[in-house]
């Protein structure tokens, strides 16, 4: 029985120093801050779409570019970063695209600390809407434009083949060059009206992050990391 109440007693003793050398760690850790509106360069793991995620889903990304001072790593190259799909809008016709909106959750540090995160997209591939979410196209208007723009590159690049033929064959560029410039506005006309009413009934694009892609984001509020 004594030798019971014996082991006992040293079981406890070491629980209670266990705590306590456990707290003055924590304690004694030191810490840097990493200021509001530090750069980040963000290696997606997995794919991120809008035409099979949904709201909710999780991702996960890696630091590609080292957080430091001049004497001390704080979030080094690979460094986690999880987040969350926040919302998706569905393409719909009129090419008016999807978009998505994503939530940077948190940074896993190198002791396994996960620190809050508030970022904000700074570049992609894709467009930035002014409400932070992602997209390809917003929609008919923009559609017409780009036909337009297509159409004017027909007639130009019809006006100058034209123009080219007289290199070799002087003075035949008046006769082709009025030719091929009409032929390239008829050409750009239909081209942008064809597409155009096309564009009415089309649906706009998806939004894909693929594994891989590089995402650059802003820190919004500082934050501070344990370094040991």
């Amino acid at each position: 029985m004594m030798k019971k109440i014996v082991i006992l007693m040293l079981l406890a003793m070491f629980s209670t120093s266990s705590i306590a050398f456990a707290g003055s760690f924590k304690a004694n850790a030191k810490t840097k801050r990493v200021a509001a509106g530090t750069q980040l360069e963000l290696q997606f793991l997995e794919p991120v779409t809008t035409s099979s995620g949904a709201e909710g889903n999780l991702f996960t990304a890696a630091l590609n570019n080292e957080i430091k001072t001049d004497t001390t790593v704080i979030l080094p190259l690979g460094t986690v970063v999880r987040g969350s799909i926040s919302e998706i809008k569905s393409a719909k016709r009129f090419s008016r695209g999807a978009k998505l909106y994503i939530d940077f959750d948190h940074v896993v540090t190198p002791n396994g600390i996960q620190i809050p995160l508030d970022l904000s997209v700074v570049s992609y591939n894709d467009k930035i809407y002014y409400d932070g979410g992602l997209y390809k196209n917003l929609g008919y208007g923009e559609a017409v434009k780009t036909n337009f723009e297509k159409g004017v590159d027909i007639t130009k690049k019809a006006t100058e083949y034209g123009l080219d033929v007289g290199v070799d064959h002087p003075g035949m560029q008046y006769i082709t060059t009025p030719f091929c410039a009409i032929g390239g506005f008829l050409g750009g006309a239909g081209y942008w009206f064809g597409d155009s009413i096309a564009d009415m009934f089309r649906k706009g694009e998806e939004v894909y992050i693929n594994k891989g892609d590089i995402m650059k984001v802003r820190l919004n509020n500082p934050i501070d990391v344990p370094v040991y």
